[in-house]
């Protein structure tokens, strides 16, 4: 089964978020990927982060974890301490190459807090987990958001 990381990180009440326009459906979802052979979790977020964005972290903590069905594989999702950078693909990125195409584009870019209910997210599970946390404190232990949807 496919695992990936993928990193919830918050700046002046604002969310880093890929804004993604898949064929013409439009819908946000967290910086990350998949885990390559060999890496581990922690290793696969930074590459992701840095593939996809650019922006440095530090303090990754596991705060969810969501099974996203076969062609996703199990989603474990990390609480990161923003340092620096603005989000912006790296041009040698297979999202940048893709996004040149023109049909499929990865915008990564900061959503407020206040916008996050009202977008469409992938998973909606992970979207009211993460609203949850904003409100009331992010979980000591890592929750399976799985049952959730």
């Amino acid at each position: 089964m496919r695992r990936a990381a993928r990193a919830i990180i918050i700046k002046d009440n604002k969310l880093l978020v890929t804004r993604r326009d898949k064929f013409g459906m439009q819908y946000y979802i967290l910086v990350g990927g998949g885990v390559d052979f060999g890496e581990s979790l922690e290793q696969a977020l930074f590459r992701e982060l840095d593939e996809e964005t650019g922006v440095t972290v530090r303090n990754p903590r596991l705060v969810f974890i969501e099974e996203a069905g076969e062609i996703y594989g199990t989603q474990h999702i990390y609480l990161c301490e923003y340092v620096d950078g603005e989000p912006m693909l790296r041009s040698d990125s297979l999202e940048a190459q893709i996004s040149a195409m023109g049909k499929n584009l990865y915008e990564p870019m900061w959503l407020p807090l206040a916008d996050l209910a009202t977008v469409t997210f992938r998973s909606p599970a992970l979207q009211r987990a993460i609203l949850h946390a904003v409100n009331n404190g992010w979980p000591e232990k890592p929750i399976d958001i799985t049952a959730s949807h």
